[in-house]
């Protein structure tokens, strides 16, 4: 007995020496990742080991007026999250070619394992994220959080809109079926019509006379290599502008970031519990009312009517109908 205790008291002796060696070699840089991520507020001290920075960032106050309200910018981030995650597992085994896309995306759905989900958590995710990304730039207005110093955050934030319509807007032909074909056709004929860059902007998407496969490769080119470094640079920079600046106080009211409610454990309560819900949905949603496809995409059969995957694109044919180029604008 006394020699097993022995030798558990040399195990649990190297493992207090391992902990202490591990602690002490680690850079409190590396705490700028949940830092940039959301999970970790407050300033970090860049000479002390990462655990005691740790300590001292979990001990640190919102302001007193942070609330459930200021969760939708932390919702828009989550759905950006679950996007770039469905979408990476969506490229495993799309092809985007003209004629096997359209192939793929079948085999997705209904040979991948659990594929389909993957694919409606894509869809319900981009159409979500267009309607918090505005609700919470809505917030922001509405709060008069865009006045200085953070005007430049606000201009940030629409540019951030800006990219997200541009993702669904070429991830929308990528199933390469008659609804994303005659819609994204329309679409660049009403783009083609706008004074100034419409011709050319229009034709350079287009690529081709017709939509046709070379249409299909460079939506795909944008959808996946260039917006996303886009999204990228304007994130880092919008999450370093809200470190610095902080969240903004009500109107007419200074806030006293010291005297508010702790960020550990009660405000990162307050996010799991936003992020469970959120997960809850998208994954009901999906499951419940899945997207379906329509034929292959033909370019010599017109269909009678279009199905639309993606709530701007319902929003923008009715625009269109009523104001023409200018409903494309808008």
């Amino acid at each position: 007995m006394a020699k097993s205790d022995g030798r558990w008291g040399r195990v649990s002796q190297w493992w207090r020496r391992f902990r202490r060696d591990v602690a002490s070699s680690l850079d409190s840089n590396l705490l700028g990742l949940p830092r940039f991520l959301g999970l970790l507020y407050g300033p970090l001290e860049r000479r002390v080991p990462m655990g005691q920075a740790l300590k001292e960032a979990g001990r640190y106050r919102l302001a007193p007026h942070v609330g459930w309200g200021h969760a939708l910018g932390g919702v828009t981030h989550l759905l950006l999250l679950v996007l770039i995650a469905t979408g990476v597992l969506l490229t495993f085994y799309y092809r985007p070619s003209a004629t096997e896309a359209f192939p793929s995306m079948q085999y997705i759905v209904s040979d991948v394992s659990l594929g389909w989900l993957v694919r409606d958590l894509h869809v319900w995710s981009a159409s979500l994220l267009v309607l918090v990304a505005m609700a919470h730039l809505a917030q922001v207005f509405f709060t008069a959080a865009y006045k200085p110093p953070r005007e430049t955050n606000w201009l940030i934030g629409l540019l951030l809109l800006l990219v997200v319509l541009g993702f669904g807007a070429t991830g929308y032909l990528l199933p390469w079926d008659q609804s994303a074909y005659w819609t994204v056709s329309r679409v660049l004929s009403v783009l083609e019509g706008m004074p100034v860059f419409g011709g050319f902007a229009a034709a350079y998407l287009r690529g081709d006379v017709i939509v046709s496969g070379a249409t299909l490769s460079r939506f795909y080119a944008l959808h996946v290599i260039v917006l996303p470094w886009f999204t990228l640079g304007l994130l880092v920079l919008h999450f370093s502008l809200i470190r610095k600046h902080g969240i903004a106080p009500p109107i007419d009211e200074r806030s006293d970031s010291g005297s508010g409610l702790a960020f550990f454990p009660t405000h990162l309560l307050r996010s799991l519990i936003v992020v469970v819900l959120t997960l809850a949905l998208l994954v009901t949603l999906a499951t419940v009312f899945p997207r379906r496809f329509d034929p292959p995409a033909d370019p010599y059969v017109v269909p009678d009517q279009l199905q639309s995957t993606w709530i701007v694109v319902d929003v923008s044919h009715g625009l269109i109908r009523m104001l023409g180029v200018w409903g494309f604008v808008l």
